[in-house]
């Protein structure tokens, strides 16, 4: 099914010698297209709501409960990489917060110095010398590309929340992520949208370097020939702009359909 989908852009590309990273570009902005319309319509109503609704405690105690959740596949894939330390603290903040932070919602392993990681299965593919491969944008899940989309599966079939049952519940709790999630990037979307001439080349400039940045731990040897693009991509935005790339509205919700109750 993924080499079809990938085949598929392939024949819609249309990008007359454009950035060769993005042979599918004329697939990727009719699908960023539909995902910034699908966001002005619902994502970004709905996260606002959320946000004015429930309190900061609240939000707080929503963010941790699943940031703790997704300690137990990040220490999986910090130990697929090679780095057994690092895999070590992820699964002793799970631990932690699971037993003393009430099933995560309190995040004392923080306070305690454990640095909270942040890998998945599409950075382990880099790691191991896998190539980003073309760029991709889907309805819904947003900028990816061929490597990431291939660990984004494993991401989804791997997730305690996604793989939860009764199935009421488990909607509950993906909705609910979402939410965070999206509520958490308001302000950086509006820095984002003052900040591209062109947002569809932005976001795709700057979450091929995010990726790049995070396959390598913040450290990717740089050829001469990508600084360029890299400072042009990133001038002026902060980091929690860049986040907005990753994390599109409604990622969550978009992809629990495929698991029934």
């Amino acid at each position: 099914m993924l080499a079809a989908l990938i085949a598929l852009c392939a024949g819609c590309a249309t990008n007359g010698g454009g950035d060769p990273r993005d042979p599918a570009e004329g697939f990727n902005r009719a699908m960023y297209a539909f995902n910034e319309g699908f966001d002005r319509a619902i994502g970004k109503p709905v996260a606002t709501a959320y946000r004015d609704v429930l309190p900061d405690p609240v939000r707080d105690v929503v963010r941790n409960f699943f940031a703790n959740i997704a300690d137990l596949f990040i220490g999986v894939n910090n130990l697929l990489q090679g780095k057994p330390l690092d895999a070590a603290t992820d699964w002793t903040r799970f631990a932690i917060n699971t037993l003393l932070g009430v099933f995560g919602i309190f995040d004392f392993a923080s306070e305690m110095g454990l640095e909270k990681h942040d890998e998945d299965f599409g950075q382990t593919f880099g790691r191991w010398g896998l190539p980003d491969g073309a760029y991709l944008v889907w309805p819904f899940v947003g900028s990816s590309s061929v490597r990431d989309t291939a660990g984004l599966i494993l991401d989804f079939n791997l997730d305690p929340v996604v793989a939860h049952r009764p199935k009421g519940v488990r909607s509950f709790m993906v909705v609910t992520r979402a939410l965070g999630k999206r509520a958490d990037l308001l302000d950086a979307g509006r820095i984002l949208e003052e900040a591209a001439l062109d947002k569809y080349v932005f976001q795709r400039d700057a979450y091929l370097q995010r990726r790049r940045n995070q396959v390598y731990d913040g450290a990717p040897p740089r050829a001469e020939s990508e600084a360029p693009r890299e400072v042009s991509a990133q001038r002026g935005v902060p980091h929690s702009a860049l986040r907005l790339i990753e994390e599109p509205a409604f990622h969550d919700a978009a992809t629990a359909s495929p698991h029934g109750g």
